[in-house]
C-alpha cells in the first residue's frame, strides 16, 4: 500500500510541518503522519506568532524558504513591532492570527508542496534496524519504511490533561494521546522525563464589555515576516487586542480552589515553563501583587471567540468562571472552554547531535516539545533543521549547522544539546550573546544564501536578497559621499535639541547622531531627498541601521573571529576523558555524557569551568 520514502515525518504540528516542508523542497519524498488532518499546524494555544526573540526565529525560517513567515503574514489580524523604543538589535515582530485561517493556509501550502504525501494513523512503534531508523508501525497495522524518520510528537507522548481534580488522556483537548515510542525509545537507552504546559479558558467575545478594558492597537505600519512580497492585512483593518487586570478580589476566589489543584496537590510531575506560568502559580510566587495583566486576543476575522492570555489555569472549572467573573470587563463573560494543564513525555536533548539526529539511533531525529522546547517559533524552527539534516544525511551531503553567531536557531540548538533543560526552553534576546548581529530585519542578509546553497531557499528569494544587498550598499555610499548644508537642517536640529552644524557634514555623520532618523534627514534636506528618493523603505532602513551601528556590529564580529578559535578546534568522538586525571569529576562526567563536538560547545556545558577547557585544551594538543 505504501512505498518506500525517503523521510517519514511524525506528527503535522508547527514543527512537523515544517521538516516535511523543508525535506520535500530539497527533492526527498515525504510522508506526513497525523492522527488528525483537521488539525495540520494547528495554534493550540495563543493564536499568535513571533514576539520578543520568537520574531527574529519566524524570520529566520522564511530567510532560509520556511513557511512559517508567509503563512504567518497571510493569517495576520493584528501586527506589532515590539521595542522599537530601543535599538533596532531588540525590534521583535509579532503577529494575531486567525488561527482558523493560519492552519487552513499551512494545510493549503502542503498540500501545494509536490513531495508531501499525507496519511491519518498514530505512530506507536518505530523500525529500528542494526541502530538505525527505517520507517514507522501504525496503530493500523501498517509498516512503512523510510531512510529517515522525524519525530515530533508536541504534547501528544503520553499526554495527561489536568482540569481540577479530573484526569484526561490526550496531547490536546478532544485529542487522544500517543503511546508506545517513549517506551520503545527508553528501551534504546534513551532518557525520558516529563514536562508541564498549560492553556487558559476560551471566552466569548459577544458576553464581554470592552470599555472597562485598555485597547491595544496594531502598528500603522504592518511590516511581515516574510522578506517575500506577501499580501499583508492593511493597518486600517486590523483587530484591536485589550488589556485588563486581575485584583485581590480574583487572586481570593482562585485561591479557594488551591486544595484541588493538581499542581498542588502533586498530580502533576511535570516541571512547567518559567516565563509563561499558571496564575495560580503567579499568585503563588508574586504575592506581594496586587494584580497581573492579561491580554484580551481574538482568535480570527469571523469568530467571537476569545484567549485570555495570561491567565493559564489548571484550577477546577467552576473556580476559573467565578473568578474570571470578577475581572474587569468580565462580568458577564461565557466560557467555552475551561483552561487546563498537560504533562507529557520529553528526551533531554543532550542526547542530540547538532543536526537533531539522536546520537542513539542513526537517521532518527527529534524537533519540537519533544526536546524540551516551548512556543510555536522554537519548534517550527527544530522541525526545519531536523527536515533539512535528513534529506542531507541520506544523500550523503554534510550537514548543515548554524553556529550561535548565525542566527538565534544555532543559538537555541546549541543551548538545547549543551546544556539540556529542565524546563519548557523558550527563546530571549538575552540567550543570544551576538544579538547586534542576529537582528530581525537582517535575517535574509545573513541566510538565504546558505539555504541556497543547499537548494531549499528559492531562486527568487536569492535574488531579492542579491537586490537588497546592492540597493543598501548605493544608499551608504551615498550617505557617505553626499554633504547636508547647515541651512537645510539646522532648523530641525533645533526642535529635537541637536547641535547645530557650522559646516556641512556627510550625511552618514548625521545619521550617527542620537535620537535622529534617515527619514528625517531626507525630510529636510531636499538635495539627500532627491537622491533617495524611490528606495525601498526596507533597503533604507537596512543602510541607516548598518551606518548607525556600524562600531558596534565590527565589534561583534571580532568577538566572533576570536572565538571562532575554539568552535573550529574540533574533539574526536573517541576522545578519551578517562585519562584527564585533572579534570573535574562534574566536567568529565558531562563530557562523558554530552560528547561536545568541538572546544567552544565544551565550554558552554553548565557546571564546565575555564579550567577544565585549558585542561582539555593542553591534552588535545598533545
Amino acid at each position: 500500500m505504501f512505498p518506500k520514502y525517503n523521510v517519514i515525518v511524525v506528527g503535522a504540528g508547527h514543527a512537523g510541518s515544517e521538516a516535511a516542508a523543508a525535506a520535500a523542497n530539497m527533492g526527498s519524498k515525504v510522508l506526513l503522519i497525523t492522527m488528525n488532518m483537521q488539525t495540520i499546524a494547528q495554534m493550540s494555544c495563543n493564536p499568535a506568532m513571533g514576539g520578543i526573540a520568537k520574531g527574529q526565529i519566524v524570520r529566520e525560517i522564511d530567510a532560509l524558504g520556511g513557511y512559517s513567515g508567509i503563512v504567518s503574514d497571510l493569517s495576520t489580524i493584528q501586527f506589532r513591532m515590539l521595542n522599537k523604543s530601543k535599538g533596532p538589535a531588540m525590534w521583535s515582530p509579532r503577529a494575531q492570527n486567525d488561527r482558523h485561517l493560519f492552519a487552513s493556509k499551512w494545510r493549503e501550502m502542503l498540500e501545494l508542496t509536490p513531495n508531501v504525501d499525507f496519511y491519518q494513523d498514530s505512530v506507536n512503534e518505530l523500525i529500528i534496524k542494526k541502530g538505525k531508523a527505517c520507517g514507522v508501525k501504525t496503530s493500523l497495522g501498517h509498516e512503512i519504511l523510510a531512510d529517515a524518520v522525524v519525530i515530533t510528537s508536541g504534547t501528544f507522548l503520553n499526554g495527561i490533561m489536568h482540569i481540577g481534580e479530573k484526569q484526561l488522556g490526550g496531547g490536546r483537548v478532544a485529542e487522544r494521546a500517543a503511546t508506545g515510542i517513549t517506551e520503545q525509545l527508553v528501551s534504546f537507552g534513551l532518557e525520558s522525563d516529563r514536562l508541564k504546559t498549560g492553556t487558559p479558558p476560551r471566552v466569548d467575545g459577544r458576553s464581554l464589555d470592552y470599555t472597562k478594558m485598555e485597547e491595544q492597537k496594531g502598528d500603522e505600519e504592518v511590516v511581515g515576516f516574510s522578506y517575500m512580497d506577501i499580501p499583508r492585512v492593511k493597518a486600517a483593518d486590523q483587530r484591536s487586542c485589550w488589556i485588563t487586570y486581575t485584583d485581590p478580589i480574583v487572586h481570593d476566589i482562585l485561591k479557594t480552589g488551591f486544595d484541588r489543584s493538581p499542581m498542588y496537590q502533586g498530580r502533576i510531575e511535570g516541571v512547567g515553563p518559567r516565563y509563561c506560568p499558571s496564575i495560580e502559580d503567579k499568585i503563588n510566587r508574586f504575592a506581594d501583587r496586587e494584580r497581573h495583566q492579561l491580554f484580551v486576543e481574538p482568535e480570527g476575522w469571523n469568530t467571537v471567540e476569545v484567549y485570555v492570555n495570561g491567565f493559564s489555569t489548571s484550577l477546577p472549572e467552576e473556580v476559573q468562571y467565578e473568578a474570571l467573573r470578577k475581572v474587569p470587563g468580565f462580568e458577564k463573560a461565557r466560557m467555552f472552554r475551561p483552561g487546563y494543564a498537560i504533562e507529557y513525555d520529553f528526551f533531554q536533548p543532550t542526547q542530540l547531535k547538532y543536526t537533531l539526529e539522536t546520537k542513539a539511533i542513526e537517521n532518527l531525529y527529534f524537533a519540537g516539545q519533544i526536546n524540551g522546547t516551548t512556543g510555536y517559533e522554537e519548534a517550527a524552527c527544530q522541525g526545519m533543521m531536523a527536515g533539512m539534516n535528513a534529506h542531507l544525511k541520506i544523500n550523503e551531503k554534510a550537514p548543515f549547522i548554524l553556529q550561535r553567531s548565525d542566527a538565534y536557531i544555532g543559538v537555541l540548538i546549541d543551548d538545547l544539546i549543551s546544556k539540556g533543560t529542565n524546563e519548557p526552553y523558550r527563546m530571549f534576546t538575552s540567550r543570544a550573546e551576538f544579538r547586534t548581529l542576529l537582528r530581525q530585519d537582517n535575517a535574509d542578509l545573513r541566510l538565504t544564501e546558505l539555504s541556497y546553497n543547499l537548494g531549499l531557499a528559492s531562486i527568487e528569494r536569492m535574488r531579492k536578497v542579491q537586490d537588497k544587498n546592492n540597493h543598501v550598499a548605493e544608499i551608504k555610499n551615498i550617505l557617505n559621499t553626499h554633504s547636508v548644508e547647515p541651512n537645510e537642517i539646522n532648523a530641525f536640529l533645533g526642535t529635537i535639541d541637536s547641535a547645530q552644524m557650522n559646516e556641512k557634514q556627510k550625511a552618514a555623520k548625521l545619521v550617527l547622531r542620537p535620537n535622529i532618523s534617515l527619514q528625517q534627514i531626507m525630510d529636510h534636506s531636499v538635495s539627500l531627498n532627491e537622491l533617495l528618493q524611490g528606495n525601498d523603505p526596507d533597503y533604507l532602513e537596512q543602510a541607516e541601521i548598518q551606518v548607525k551601528y556600524e562600531r558596534y556590529i565590527e565589534k561583534e564580529k571580532e568577538i566572533v573571529d576570536r572565538m571562532s578559535a575554539l568552535e573550529n578546534k574540533l574533539i574526536p568522538d573517541s576522545f578519551d576523558y578517562d585519562k584527564i586525571s585533572a579534570l573535574s569529576i562534574e566536567a568529565m562526567q558531562k563530557f562523558k555524557k554530552i560528547r561536545p563536538v568541538t572546544l567552544g560547545q565544551a565550554s558552554r556545558i553548565s557546571g564546565v569551568n575555564p579550567s577544565d577547557i585549558q585542561i582539555l585544551m593542553v591534552y588535545m594538543g598533545r
